[in-house]
This record gives C-alpha cells, sequence and structure tokens, in this order.
C-alpha cells in the first residue's frame, strides 16, 4: 500500500515527448512497476523482461526521471512461431519527481530483466526524530 505522501514524490508523467513517442516505429511497452517508500529513499522496481544494462537508459532532467529500455528480438527474423505472446521491441516510462528526491544521488541497476532505481530522500525530507528533555 502506497501512502498519499509518495504518491506526490513519484507519479506518473504523460509529457508531450511521452505522447510524441507513440509514432516511433515499432511497438513500445509501458513497464510495470513497484513504487516502495522507505524512510530513506523510494525504490523504483521495473519489469524490463530481456533488457541488459547495455540497452537501458534511465535520465533524469527537468524534474522528469526517464527509464526506456531496448531489447533484440531472441529468434532470427524468419523464425515461425506457433504461438507469440512475447512483445520484442522498447520500453518506455516517466514520472515526474518532486524536490523530495536527491536527484544527484539516484542510482540504478539490473538483473534477470528486473531495474532497480534507488532514489535518496532529500535531507530536508526525511523524518527527523525530535528529542524531549525532562526539565
Amino acid at each position: 500500500m502506497t501512502s498519499a505522501t509518495s504518491l506526490e514524490k513519484l507519479e506518473e508523467q504523460p509529457t508531450a515527448t511521452a505522447l510524441a513517442e507513440r509514432t516511433r516505429m515499432g511497438p513500445t511497452y509501458r513497464p510495470n512497476v513497484d513504487i516502495i517508500e522507505r524512510p530513506d529513499e523510494l525504490l523504483v522496481i521495473a519489469d524490463l523482461p530481456g533488457a541488459t544494462a547495455e540497452g537501458i537508459n534511465v535520465r533524469c532532467e527537468q524534474g522528469d526521471l526517464t527509464l526506456e529500455a531496448h531489447v533484440e528480438p531472441r529468434q532470427a527474423p524468419d523464425t515461425s512461431y506457433l504461438l507469440r505472446e512475447y512483445g520484442i521491441g522498447a520500453f518506455r516510462r516517466v514520472f515526474r519527481l518532486s524536490e523530495t528526491i536527491d536527484a544527484d544521488r539516484i542510482s540504478a541497476e539490473v538483473s534477470n530483466g528486473v531495474l532497480t532505481l534507488h532514489l535518496p530522500k532529500a535531507e530536508s525530507a526525511k523524518p527527523k526524530q525530535i528529542k524531549v528533555k525532562n526539565v
């Protein structure tokens, strides 16, 4: 369950660029993601089946976090399929970051087609414990 504050910190952003991407040649898929809030960071876990680190592009500019990946076909172009459910093409998703994320410290890793993004919270956004003194 995601708190309302998490949704304010990271929400999907339909930009003009995202709309323009729909016209590119070949299929483009919207990867499924999980967003997890921790005390010091948000985790974005995205399914990018078949993607490798070399084929993934993650960038942050003007408050938009963009995930893109290209997956090469697994079979030869002349393969005759009996059933084909696994799509090959590009993945793309754009999120709007709030000022509570420290964009300079964002890091990413991929393992078995699962991309994990670590979005550290800015110091000002982290919860602070106030010590109460006896007087």
